[in-house]
């Protein structure tokens, strides 16, 4: 199993060109929170701005935006719940996260649909959270038309996805559902492991302070954010679960617990402590 460290990430890092503008930087757009669980786009969201994305778009239940425009008045805002308008916006983006705070009720199914029968070829998509439960419960009637599918799931979903019980330690068994579903796997466990292509990688940082709720929105954030930011689409996956991983390592030092809002704050510092070319 390869590891990921941060010599690696740090020369996979791109250098901004000094004439780039916000355009070059990836629009991210991150679909879900319905009225109860905003929290968990918005953090997304916060995470795909902080770690870089040029544009972030947020669909969301129309009770969410006052709390987002709150947190980052940089983000634009969509209700998800507007059929007409929301084909329209998929199309935009470069990225889409879908599934944190989305729900599972018939018309957060009904955005998850409609989502998935709106991409491009050329977008990529992480699914996660609620999205995983209606990939799972609609995997035989479903197709999804892009390659550039990320599935982010903890050990309980992948589970549901694959009947492969936790701890799921048996690499060749994972690596065998990963090529079933044809798509990038990044499996949530305290060392987190990423099927991708036809490696295996291993996220070696990470740290107990980071077992609290919106750890996972955060993370999807910030793969989204890296994935529009990278030519090289495995590097910008395998940077992102380092940067999370090590960005709340070193809050630990100083911090019991470690909020994903806090790691949200501190990542375009540590970003840049990995950036700094010679």
């Amino acid at each position: 199993m390869l590891k990921i460290t941060e010599d690696k990430v740090s020369s996979w890092l791109p250098v901004r060109d000094k004439n780039t503008y916000k355009n070059k930087m990836g629009h991210v757009l991150c679909v879900g929170g319905n009225a109860n669980m905003g929290g968990a786009i918005i953090l997304s969201a916060s995470a795909a701005l902080y770690a870089g994305a040029g544009l972030v778009t947020v669909a969301s239940a129309p009770e969410n935006v006052h709390a987002l425009h709150a947190r980052i008045p940089e983000a634009m805002f969509t209700n998800m719940y507007d059929f007409d308008s929301l084909p329209n916006i998929v199309k935009k983006a470069d990225v889409i996260v879908l599934g944190p705070g989305l729900g599972l009720s018939n018309q957060s199914l009904k955005i998850f649909k409609y989502v998935i029968s709106t991409l491009d070829k050329d977008q990529w998509l992480i699914i996660d959270g609620d999205a995983i439960t209606h990939f799972v419960n609609q995997r035989n009637s479903l197709q999804i038309p892009t390659d550039h599918v990320v599935f982010t799931p903890h050990l309980g979903e992948w589970q549901r996805m694959t009947n492969i019980e936790p701890p799921a330690d048996d690499i060749e068994e994972n690596q065998e559902q990963k090529k079933k579903l044809q798509a990038t796997i990044v499996l949530k466990k305290g060392q987190s492991e990423i099927y991708i292509e036809d490696e295996v990688w291993q996220n070696i940082a990470g740290n107990p302070s980071m077992a609290t709720g919106g750890m996972g929105d955060i993370l999807t954030g910030i793969i989204a954010s890296f994935l529009g930011q990278f030519k090289n689409k495995k590097q910008a996956i395998l940077s992102a679960l380092y940067v999370h991983s090590a960005t709340a390592n070193k809050l630990a030092e100083t911090h019991y617990s470690t909020l994903p809002s806090a790691i949200v704050n501190d990542l375009p510092i540590f970003i840049k402590s990995l950036n700094n070319p010679a």
